[in-house]
């Protein structure tokens, strides 16, 4: 899985990137530890209110759901092991996972921009191959 850098105001994210439907549905279950500022973006190909839960997911987590613009939308506490859906409040393109509590102790709240997303965000400029071509770079480098 290729590993991306984002960024929040000042602070810097090294994030796992979850763009396949494989991957996606894998996140961070069985992960028992996550790296300080380190997480995982979960993309996917068209806005959409997103849906996720822990199950099978041992370690504390926080979600922020994020739009194409990058804006986060909301921010929600994950319990592990909980099967309860958290939900983006709004069509979403992106989420982010982070540590429990990440984003509340680096003062992140919904309106923040998150940079680094771009490349992921405007499937249709940049045109189906080069898509394409993007998800293949991402999927086995």
């Amino acid at each position: 899985m290729k590993n991306i850098k984002l960024e929040i105001d000042d602070c810097l994210i090294n994030a796992s990137l979850a763009i396949s439907d494989k991957d996606r549905q894998k996140g961070l279950t069985n992960r028992l530890f996550l790296d300080d500022n380190s997480g995982m973006l979960f993309v996917f190909e068209e806005p959409d209110i997103l849906s996720f839960w822990m199950k099978n997911t041992p370690i504390p987590l926080s979600i922020a759901f994020i739009n194409s613009t990058g804006e986060i939308l909301n921010i929600e506490e994950m319990i592990p092991f909980d099967e309860s859906k958290r939900k983006s409040k709004a069509n979403a393109m992106f989420a982010l996972e982070m540590n429990k509590g990440w984003f509340l102790k680096n003062k992140i709240q919904p309106g923040s921009t998150v940079k680094g997303i771009e490349r992921y965000s405007e499937p249709e400029s940049v045109g189906l191959s080069e898509l394409s071509k993007i998800i293949r770079e991402t999927l086995y480098l």
